[in-house]
């Protein structure tokens, strides 16, 4: 296989992940789960699906639209009912950043193969949703980003089969530090 990060020949040994398999990236928004995770499934020559896309392609609405026209709670029962449909092989798959409020849904997604949080620092998380403010994220009215962040990131290391640490990090450096996680399991 070639590495499309690098253009050399290499293979990255999956053990976890069955050829058949998936691998599901989760992390609150402007973490980078769509970025790496294209990059991620170019790299294994697998396909690349986004699950906020889907939702979008579902009410033929950006995903912000959805969001604000619904309740949080409603808006993850939506979410949830979504990824809980799918079925996949051979695909990366970044999910939205409320997904970990349904434990039947994480479950499902853990049936696919490994989960992998992308842990990326609050003040580049802040940052990123501030330039993005149109991104579809899923909040209480009066919750604020940070208690956002602060409740979700005890979800995403509950379900995750690794947790990846990208402080710093490029979104090619971020790729490869993904599938070298995923190589040691």
């Amino acid at each position: 296989m070639t590495d499309s990060l690098t253009g050399q020949g290499t293979h990255f040994p999956l053990s976890p992940v069955p050829e058949t398999g998936c691998i599901t990236l989760i992390g609150m928004a402007g973490a980078g789960k769509t970025t790496v995770g294209r990059l991620v499934a170019r790299t294994l020559d697998w396909a690349f699906v986004d699950s906020d896309h889907i939702i979008e392609a579902t009410f033929a609405a950006p995903l912000q639209s959805v969001t604000d026209a619904m309740s949080k709670e409603a808006f993850i029962d939506v979410e949830a009912d979504i990824v809980r449909s799918l079925r996949l092989a051979r695909t990366v798959l970044a999910t939205g950043g409320s997904v970990v409020y349904r434990q039947d849904t994480m479950e499902h997604l853990a049936s696919f193969g490994p989960i992998v949080y992308l842990d990326v620092p609050r003040e580049a998380i802040f940052e990123r949703i501030a330039r993005n403010p149109d991104r579809g994220l899923a909040i209480a009215p009066g919750q604020t980003v940070e208690e956002l962040f602060l409740e979700r990131e005890e979800l995403y290391r509950r379900y995750a089969t690794v947790c990846v640490e990208l402080r710093g990090l490029s979104p090619s450096e971020s790729a490869a530090r993904v599938l070298e996680s995923l190589a040691r399991l």
